[in-house]
């Protein structure tokens, strides 16, 4: 590894040259079972024939240009997402801190045309929404913002999946125009609010009561990684504001703030931009992945396999009473044990699987959508093996 990259990542000692599907192999040849997709970037996998066709088409005709002109693949691929989501308007910049400091922005500005001087936004504990400054302000981890002080203000910060405390804030006389959440808090630790359908739609009331805008941050949960395109069709609410990224280019960097109704509209000329966001590789990238994920069903596939690996996981660990849950959406799926358990990292790596640990005792698993039943329960084998050897050590 070179000595001119700043230490901004704790890297493992591992280098890959080439992937197919839910696979990956070394620079010496070892092929590793991938249960993290990049962080749910990857959901077709790695190398899907595919897109690796539609990128290297576009690439050969067009890869940038800027927004200054009409781009085709861009429109269409907005025509998409607002197609599949019932939404109007889509801003595409380039990951999903930018689609979150986009709908900062625009609740602001949404605030400011209301004649609000000082808008707020209602931000959740434990969540993450990114690492710029006013996306770190908005995250719920001190880990995140520690040393980067003096933090962005304009938020108001309750506990996750606590409907009253929102309620508390409501009723107080103050300058409040936004919720953004997390549907599932997955750096927090895949936390899934008890009644998920229950807690967005009752958000989803107090904003029409009080005429705020629902903000919702599906930048991890978004395209088909919890069983539906996006997690907000679990319920019978729509968001005003939703952000996406991660899967949406399937590694292609892109991401995506997507508004609905009075919202749509907030941005005008000149009120926002993006130099690379929305260019024509990226949105070539984009609209492939969910053609792909149409055609294939991936969505379904999701919520089969992640489903089956939460079920095995827990019979497999049964016996464990270090293993405090075991949960899951779609392909977002956690182990929560009652320890610390980062090590588990370095010990799957070694064991030739990729799996990530969050919230310090959380394992996060965020497998690509095209997993099968076989690598599925090879992923179940290979953890909760690990998860016991890990366990019986720590005793």
């Amino acid at each position: 590894m070179s000595n001119h990259l700043m230490n901004t990542y704790a890297r493992q000692p591992v280098t890959f040259s080439k992937g197919e599907g839910v696979w990956l192999w070394d620079t010496q040849g070892e092929k590793y079972l991938d249960a993290l997709a990049g962080v749910a970037v990857n959901g077709l996998g790695h190398a899907h024939p595919a897109l690796v066709k539609a990128i290297s088409e576009q690439a050969a005709k067009l890869i940038h240009v800027s927004n200054i002109y009409n781009i085709a693949e861009q429109s269409a691929l907005a025509d998409k997402l607002c197609e599949i989501s019932g939404m109007d308007k889509v801003f595409f910049c380039n990951s999903g801190c930018e689609s979150n400091e986009a709908a900062i922005k625009l609740a602001r500005l949404y605030g400011h045309n209301k004649g609000i001087e000082s808008p707020e936004i209602i931000v959740m504990d434990k969540s993450f929404h990114g690492r710029t400054m006013a996306t770190l302000s908005a995250t719920g981890n001190r880990k995140v913002q520690a040393g980067f002080e003096p933090l962005v203000s304009g938020f108001v910060r309750v506990p996750y999946d606590d409907v009253e405390a929102v309620k508390q804030v409501a009723s107080r006389k103050n300058n409040v125009v936004a919720i953004l959440v997390e549907p599932v808090q997955g750096e927090g630790g895949i936390n899934i609010p008890k009644d998920a359908s229950g807690y967005l739609e009752a958000l989803r009331e107090i904003c029409d009561a009080n005429g705020w805008l629902l903000m919702l941050d599906e930048v991890q949960t978004g395209i088909g990684r919890t069983g539906t395109w996006f997690a907000f069709q679990h319920t019978k609410i729509k968001p005003d504001v939703m952000s996406l990224a991660k899967g949406l280019g399937s590694g292609v960097p892109i991401g995506a703030c997507v508004a609905h109704g009075l919202a749509a509209d907030v941005f005008t000329y000149g009120k926002h931009g993006s130099t690379f966001g929305g260019n024509p590789l990226a949105t070539a990238a984009g609209l492939a992945t969910l053609n792909i994920i149409e055609q294939e069903k991936l969505r379904e596939n999701a919520e089969k396999i992640g489903d089956l690996i939460r079920a095995s996981l827990a019979l497999a660990l049964k016996d464990c009473k270090e293993v405090v849950a075991v949960r899951n959406a779609g392909l977002m799926i956690g182990v929560e044990l009652n320890r610390p358990c980062a090590e588990l990292v370095k010990m799957a790596l070694a064991e030739k699987l990729l799996i990530n640990v969050t919230a310090e005792k959380v394992v996060r698993l965020l497998p690509p959508l095209v997993m099968n039943e076989l690598e599925a329960q090879e992923l179940v084998l290979r953890l909760s093996s690990l998860i016991k050897t890990f366990l019986s050590q720590s005793n």
